[in-house]
């Protein structure tokens, strides 16, 4: 029988858990955003009364559904990448990047043009240093420059 391959059992750098832990936080925070535009709307309680759509437009009741439903699927993503980065794939250190990036460009957004979240925010610059330090890009195979040996 061959024996499996366990991926758990590599040395991972602090940063690792650092950036899994900042996904965490996003994750929840996507959770809450889910939730929060159908209970401003009391849909809970009142159920989809009212259309979503008027004519070529959405009513508010529309895009409160529709918000609730882009960040539940932003939240089943990072899931997703959360598992994958956790397992140290490639592909999930390369996404969680140019997601943190264009998540960065929103809040910066935000920030000058309407209600910044700054939790958000301080989450994204975490990851984004910790994703840039030389030992995360080792383990994720992103750099491959060997680490000098003195002496």
């Amino acid at each position: 029988m061959q024996k499996r391959h366990k991926v758990w059992s590599k040395k991972r750098p602090i940063a690792v858990t650092i950036v899994a832990w900042g996904i965490v936080v996003l994750f929840l925070i996507r959770l809450y955003q889910v939730f929060e535009p159908l209970l401003r709307m009391r849909v809970f309680e009142t159920g989809l009364a009212s259309p979503l759509l008027q004519g070529a437009k959405l009513t508010s009741l529309g895009q409160a559904v529709f918000t609730s439903a882009s960040y539940l699927l932003l939240s089943l993503i990072g899931i997703v990448v959360l598992i994958g980065f956790l397992r140290l794939h490639r592909w999930a250190w390369v996404l969680l990047m140019a997601w943190t990036g264009v998540s960065l460009t929103i809040s910066l957004i935000d920030y000058f043009y309407s209600r910044p979240n700054y939790l958000v925010m301080a989450s994204n610059i975490i990851i984004a240093f910790a994703l840039s330090q030389a030992d995360v890009q080792r383990i994720f195979r992103i750099r491959t420059d060997q680490v000098e040996q003195n002496g």
